[in-house]
């Protein structure tokens, strides 16, 4: 498996064929979109985790939580680990969403 490149942000394509070669290096190959949609609910708690105790908010004191870094790292790599089962490039869906949204008004919520 080729390391993650240092000298450059990895592209999502760059991303999306790591997470492909380290999963089965690692054995998680065979895990379907099921189970790993699954994890990626779990991952998306664990930040919320991290963000409360990053921000002195209470959580209980005998829970293990890693920082908002590698949470959200472990979550990218679930959305990629999804991606590539379903056969989806992510910069190309990233690039259709993002020509929806544009097309979209958007307003902000006004508090009462």
């Amino acid at each position: 498996m080729h390391p993650l490149p240092n000298t450059h942000s990895p592209s999502l394509e760059e991303l999306q064929r790591y997470v492909a070669e380290m999963e089965q290096e690692r054995g998680f190959a065979h895990s379907s979109i099921v189970d790993q949609c699954l994890k990626l609910a779990e991952e998306t708690g664990e930040v919320c985790k991290a963000v409360r105790k990053q921000t002195a908010m209470s959580i209980d004191p005998t829970s293990r939580v890693g920082s908002v870094g590698h949470e959200l790292a472990d979550v990218l790599i679930y959305v990629a680990a999804i991606a590539n089962r379903a056969g989806i490039d992510l910069a190309e869906a990233l690039r259709a969403k993002e020509r929806i949204n544009e097309t979209r008004v958007w307003t902000t919520a006004v508090n009462s």
